[in-house]
């Protein structure tokens, strides 16, 4: 396969020491998803992610890596970034050609997917898990492990004969090697620390209540709805007094577009029950004042004070309004013309 004949690029960017930086395992991982059409048609994705957070994109028409942060560069020059795009630009032109190629062989069915996910796991900064995996459809197909591509079971004979046929090139397994494994927690590393600031922000969450009868019964589906935090750990619960409600479904955290994340807790319950249950909302930024909500105030205890100042201040516009307007009809009620005959009968 002329794709595997990328040259080791033994000196492809040296190691370098790093800044500590305070963090727990953390992930770092490139998804590559290439779909085929046909035997003259494919279309390619590339992304590279820390956590969840995306911090690389790819552009297929210039074959230039995107950097989606000002901190994506991590500590690499811009002569590393060029030996990186000039190999990654080599394996996706040549990857695609020869899948299609070898479509055949490898009983590959069009239409098709192929994903792939590669990266490094640190847990310490001598601990890393380093890993490479592919999927054909959705399913399991292959891995590098020690130095060698292992077919998973799910792939079957296919499987195996495509690690039959990459296994020959020593270049390449070498290549991968030193990408995953000394490269990548090097770059990981950088990111961590150039993006230390913007990762280890503090952004209040928002949060708000919403609730709806249930058709056919008389419950209530009570929504309490967070947004707008970061980081994303974040605990949230319909309560009674002290005690925690059960049966709460809580949805799945989701990000929004500007880098915070979302949350809905929902809690069903009979209609008459509802006075007096509250959505307590506990985040990092928040420190110890924690987000109350209470059903039927729709008002968290962080609003009481303007709800308080508010009336205030619209009370004393209108005294002002009433004040000035009565002046006004004092003024034009006492006022003369000035005529010098006015006076005369």
């Amino acid at each position: 396969m002329l794709f595997l004949q990328i040259p080791l690029l033994a000196v492809l960017l040296p190691g370098g020491d790093n800044k500590d930086v305070v963090q727990e395992h953390i992930l770092f991982h490139v998804i590559q998803i290439s779909s085929f059409a046909n035997q003259s048609w494919a279309q390619i994705q590339c992304s590279g992610w820390l956590d969840e957070l995306q911090t690389h994109g790819w552009d297929s028409e210039s074959g230039t890596i995107i950097f989606l942060h000002t901190w994506s560069k991590s500590n690499f020059s811009n002569e590393e970034f060029i030996v990186l795009e000039l190999l990654f630009r080599v394996y996706l032109i040549r990857l695609t050609q020869e899948i299609q190629d070898y479509a055949s062989q490898l009983q590959f069915e069009y239409p098709f997917e192929l994903q792939v996910t590669a990266g490094c796991e640190l847990h310490s900064r001598n601990t890393t898990k380093s890993f490479l995996q592919v999927a054909y459809q959705g399913t399991d197909f292959l891995s590098f492990q020690n130095m060698s591509w292992v077919p998973s079971p799910e792939g079957e004979i296919r499987a195996q004969r495509a690690c039959d046929l990459i296994n020959q090139y020593e270049g390449i397994k070498e290549t991968v090697s030193k990408l995953i494994r000394n490269i990548c927690p090097r770059f990981a590393w950088g990111l961590l620390d150039a993006g230390k600031m913007y990762l280890q922000r503090q952004v209040k969450p928002e949060a708000w209540l919403s609730g709806s009868p249930i058709l056919g019964s008389s419950q209530l589906l009570l929504v309490c709805h967070v947004s707008g935090f970061y980081p994303k750990p974040i605990w949230v619960m319909w309560m009674r007094g002290e005690r925690e409600q059960p049966g709460i479904q809580r949805g799945d955290v989701l990000p929004n577009v500007d880098g915070t994340w979302y949350l809905r807790v929902i809690l069903n319950v009979e209609a008459e029950e509802a006075a007096g249950l509250f959505c307590q909302v506990r985040h990092s930024s928040l420190g110890d004042q924690d987000i109350i909500l209470y059903w039927g105030h729709h008002l968290s205890l962080n609003w009481i004070p303007l709800a308080v100042i508010a009336p205030l201040i619209l009370l004393m516009v209108l005294a002002l309004w009433f004040k000035k307007h009565r002046s006004y009809q004092v003024i034009s009620w006492d006022s003369s013309p000035c005529c010098p005959h006015c006076n005369e009968k």
